[in-house]
């Protein structure tokens, strides 16, 4: 973990130091993008030096410290380096030059660290946004882009924001996270583990459910790492993030529009061109709107085994946000066209929460048995039952065998019916 200070050492005079190294350096008309950082670092260092040479420097100065800070904000990500280099951080949150919080443990913090000026901040977005060919500004004060590691990173722009610029960062893990991880961590049960790897091996579509911050797409990156190696995966995200190591694999991911308002490529059509490529599988990082249709139809098409996420409060609440994002595609479909649709496509409903303590569990597991009565049909195979405030509780099953399994039983395959027996609980006979 670094050493750097939270607060910059005597803040005017970092301030100053960094305008004068801007007036110096002109790193605005530098191509900073096809420059090396290092070799950029250097020289930034060294034309600091010279400036601080020439300046008195108080007594209390420490001019190293001062070079670091400075460098960081003009060349890196300026204070917020330290927090990306504390692997007990999880997501950064700048609201405006001032005012920074972070996620350690699952819970909101704020912290001491601040940038010098809303002009330091607003260079770090452009440095950011920039290293992916994007681009934020008064035009476009919106925009979803990834650091070079794969940390996420969303931006919005004043006016939209009143406290200045706001950037969001969701670190990237540095190790890739396995099944045997979210178990340790107490997130899923070893039955639904075993569950939810059969269902992966024998192609089940699987859409991962829960709020903002839940967990779904780390679980989406852990059942996507079962899916076995000699098959071919087109994943497609917003912003990458999945981390699969598969061999036949391709990232796509979506491009917004340029200057002139052309050029963007949507989740949508990305999930439209990856059925010319071949794929096995199809994992979308997050249906969000017309893109679902599209997915749908991938999913009864021939691509069994596809993954993708969506916001939801539950796994009934995700089946009329289906719904309503085939409506968003424009397509004009009956609402009953459309339930036969998602009954025919989606197999499980894998829905994770997060509790006030900053626990996440996976909260439900549960199948789609069809249509009844015009309504879309489903029946719980696990859950996680809450005994005590916070995220105090059992997982258990619901005593019901997925519908499917016979199908599989049929076809030659060894399954284990025990895992959906129910315990009776404490009381029960």
């Amino acid at each position: 973990m670094s050493a750097q200070p939270d607060l910059p050492p005597l803040p005017e005079l970092a301030r100053a130091l960094h305008e004068e190294l801007l007036t110096s350096l002109d790193l605005r008309r530098r191509d900073i993008v096809q420059m090396p950082e290092q070799e950029l670092r250097a020289l930034a260092s060294e034309r600091l030096g010279d400036i601080i040479v020439r300046m008195r420097l108080p007594r209390e100065a420490d001019a190293r410290a001062l070079v670091k800070f400075v460098v960081d904000e003009a060349i890196g990500l300026g204070p917020l380096e330290a927090l990306l280099a504390d692997d007990s951080v999880s997501e950064i949150m700048v609201n405006g030059a001032g005012r920074v919080f972070v996620e350690r443990g699952g819970r909101l913090a704020s912290t001491a660290t601040r940038f010098t000026s809303e002009q330091a901040l607003r260079a770090v977005i452009d440095r950011v946004v920039a290293r992916v060919g994007r681009r934020v500004d008064d035009a476009s004060p919106l925009v979803d882009a990834r650091l070079p590691d794969g940390s996420r990173v969303n931006v919005v722009l004043a006016p939209l924001s009143l406290c200045g610029a706001a950037l969001t960062i969701r670190k990237f893990a540095r190790r890739r996270l396995e099944i045997a991880d979210l178990v340790g961590f107490g997130a899923i049960s070893v039955p639904m583990v075993a569950f939810l790897t059969e269902c992966v091996r024998h192609r089940r579509n699987i859409v991962v459910s829960g709020g903002t911050g839940s967990g779904k797409t780390t679980l989406l990156n852990v059942l996507s790492s079962l899916i076995p190696e000699a098959e071919r995966i087109v994943t497609i995200e917003d912003a990458a993030e999945l981390q699969l190591a598969h061999e036949n694999l391709v990232p796509l991911e979506a491009r917004t529009a340029n200057i002139e308002g052309r050029g963007a490529i949507t989740i949508r059509d990305l999930v439209r061109n990856a059925l010319r490529m071949r794929p096995d599988r199809i994992v979308v990082g997050e249906c969000r709107g017309g893109e679902a249709l599209d997915m749908l139809q991938a999913m009864n098409t021939g691509h069994d085994g596809s993954l993708t996420t969506a916001h939801a409060n539950g796994p009934r609440d995700l089946l009329s946000r289906l719904e309503v994002m085939v409506l968003m595609s424009g397509v004009d479909l009956p609402l009953q066209a459309i339930r036969e649709q998602i009954a025919s496509a989606v197999d499980l409903i894998v829905h994770v929460a997060r509790f006030p303590c900053g626990a996440r569990r996976v909260t439900h597991i549960v199948e789609v048995t069809g249509i009844d009565a015009g309504v879309i049909s489903t029946q719980e195979l696990f859950r996680f039952v809450r005994t005590r405030a916070g995220a105090q509780g059992h997982f258990e099953a619901a005593g019901q065998v997925p519908a499917f399994y016979e199908a599989l039983r049929a076809g030659g395959a060894t399954l284990d019916y025990l895992i959906f027996r129910r315990e009776p609980a404490d009381g029960e006979s």
